[in-house]
């Protein structure tokens, strides 16, 4: 049963309050997925789930690795021995050999070009729970951060729903590829304080969710600078850096920093998991690597809170510290991303369906401004209902990234099979074709800085196809990237 208002009244702010976010397009279409799932044979006509960025791309490789290593698993035959040890290992530290593999396979997505200390990894409950705790360490209820457009719709999730925190936008768009621009920064770090609001950092994501791209040498080097003159943290979220699949090569914070002086590298800090780089969203590994020793030191105490089991440590301790396994994955995994991405690019192509160009991810960012009836967030809302009501396919709409332009979408492409694939794709192709085939209607003029917010995104079901709202087995939250 639903909580009414009265029950509410029994209950804390954390957990009534509106700031998990699951109220926009972007968590409405995995409601709509989670009703009607897609089965090639059991459910042919259901929706497809292109709104999840999960890597499926090399599961092959990674059931190849466990049963030629029978003795990584506790409950094996060949493991079994570990048994005992491992399930009564807590020590929120982690697991020595685990660290320390975790901070080589960092550097060797890096490129080798940068070492990781594995005293300074602390970690978490998947991504979310590493944005979550390296929040909790660096501000207070009521503090911001600022955070560049588009970004990830389950940030106001991960970074304030339980903090109290808040984020601003840092406002980026198409007229220069959505860069992240010193006078932008500025801007919204000013108005900030103008409105007596604390800024406390500065959060990116690199490689970009949703653009699929990496930030360069130089931009990395203007926002190090940036957060030093004005002693704020900067939070770098580099879950992606694995998934770049062509160039140009990966250039981590961890990089830039090694190359700039009286840089105050106590203000750096680094989110990663495993979750996309290994598809393993399910093992829920977190890290958070500081190059601040206090916030080393209370992140791990918080850690507490969102252990990785002893029983993966202790797995995944055997398969990264593997460098013959791991230098083969990381390669094949980049192999399979650009032939996947390339087949998706030629189909949009074919369409005249433009896409924003991308070297790294797990999705591509779609430009459908010409399937709008008008250039507005209004009507990126009709077509995103269209789509996912109609064509049956859960892609994500701009706005729920906050995107300062209307028409713009997020769809994954690794998260299932080749045959899926070709039915994901007909379906594009059936559904442009029809719309271009419509007479042309008029195009009002918009405005570049509108933005539809997760709460005012509601209002829009009356106007349009209802937002499928039915309660699910599983909240979209738990899952959800």
């Amino acid at each position: 049963m639903g909580l009414g208002s009265k029950s509410n009244q029994l209950l804390s702010k954390i957990a009534t309050n509106d700031k998990h976010g699951e109220n926009s397009p972007y968590f409405d279409g995995w409601k709509a997925y989670d009703k009607n799932p897609f089965h090639p044979s059991k459910n042919p006509q259901g929706v497809i789930q292109m709104g999840l960025a999960e890597n499926q791309l090399c599961f092959d490789l990674i059931e190849e690795w466990i049963k030629n290593n029978p003795k990584a698993s506790i409950c094996t035959p060949e493991g079994v021995h570990k048994f005992r040890d491992i399930a009564n290992f807590q020590d929120y530290h982690g697991l020595p050999e685990f660290r320390t593999a975790v901070a080589n396979f960092m550097s060797k997505v890096r490129g080798g070009r940068v070492r990781f200390d594995p005293n300074r990894i602390v970690m978490s409950g998947g991504a979310t729970g590493a944005n979550e705790l390296i929040m909790f360490c660096l501000a207070d209820p009521g503090d911001a951060f600022l955070v560049p457009t588009p970004y990830y719709p389950a940030f106001l999730r991960d970074l304030c729903w339980r903090t109290g925190l808040q984020l601003i936008p840092v406002q980026c768009d198409s007229s220069n590829n959505f860069k992240i621009t010193r006078s932008a920064l500025e801007e919204a770090y000013n108005k900030a304080k103008e409105n007596n609001i604390n800024v406390k950092g500065l959060i990116i994501t690199n490689p970009s969710n949703p653009l699929g791209t990496t930030l360069d040498r130089d931009t990395l080097k203007s926002l190090v600078s940036f957060i030093n003159e004005n002693n704020i943290h900067l939070v770098c979220d580099e879950i992606y850096a694995a998934t770049v699949f062509s160039s140009p090569s990966y250039v981590s914070v961890s990089e830039v920093i090694q190359e700039m002086e009286s840089c105050k590298k106590d203000l750096i800090h680094i989110i990663y998991s495993l979750s996309k780089d290994m598809g393993f969203p399910g093992f829920r590994v977190g890290i958070v690597y500081s190059f601040n020793d206090v916030v080393v030191n209370c992140g791990r105490k918080m850690s507490s809170f969102g252990l990785v089991s002893s029983q993966t440590q202790h797995m995944l301790a055997s398969m990264l510290s593997d460098d013959r396994f791991v230098d083969k994955f990381l390669a094949e995994s980049s192999k399979r991303l650009a032939k996947r991405h390339n087949i998706f690019s030629k189909v949009l192509e074919e369409v005249n369906i433009t896409r924003f160009p991308s070297n790294a991810g797990l999705f591509c960012w779609m430009n459908l401004k010409s399937l709008l009836k008008e250039q507005t967030f209004e009507a990126e809302m009709m077509l995103w209902h269209v789509i996912i009501n109609e064509v049956k396919l859960n892609v994500s709409p701009g706005s729920s990234f906050s995107c300062s332009e209307p028409g713009w979408f997020r769809v994954c492409f690794a998260n299932m099979d080749d045959e899926t694939v070709e039915v994901a794709l007909g379906r594009i192709r059936t559904f442009v074709g029809k719309e271009t085939k419509k007479p042309a209607m008029q195009v009002k003029s918009w405005q570049r800085n509108l933005r539809l917010s997760f709460s005012s995104s509601r209002r829009f079901d009356h106007e349009t196809a209802m937002s499928p709202h039915s309660p699910i087995p599983q909240s979209p939250l738990v899952k959800a990237t």
